[in-house]
C-alpha cells in the first residue's frame, strides 16, 4: 500500500522517560503481586511436584519484578542525571 513516507515518516512509538519509568513501576507492582499470591498459595498445594512448580512460577514473577524495578530505577537515574546536567 504505502511506504513509511506515506504513513508518517516511519517513526516508531516514542515514550517519554517519565512515562517509561511509570510503566515500569506499574509492571513491577503487578509482577510482585503475582509473586506474593503464588508464594502465599503454596501451603494449599498437597502434591509436592505441583508445589515445586508453583514455587518456580512465583520465583519467575519475582525475577520479572526485580528486572522491572532495576530498569525503572535506571530510567529514573538517567532522567535525574540529565536534569542535573542541563541545570
Amino acid at each position: 500500500m504505502g511506504g513509511p513516507e506515506v504513513l508518517g515518516g516511519g517513526g516508531g512509538l516514542k515514550l517519554s522517560m517519565k512515562m517509561t519509568v511509570m510503566i515500569s513501576a506499574v509492571f513491577a507492582l503487578v509482577c510482585f503481586g503475582v509473586a506474593i499470591t503464588g508464594f502465599s498459595s503454596l501451603g494449599d498445594i498437597a502434591d509436592p511436584v505441583q508445589r515445586d512448580n508453583g514455587r518456580g512460577f512465583a520465583w519467575f514473577w519475582t525475577f520479572l519484578g526485580v528486572i522491572a524495578t532495576f530498569f525503572g530505577a535506571l530510567g529514573w537515574w538517567i532522567m535525574r542525571a540529565q536534569k542535573e546536567g542541563d541545570g
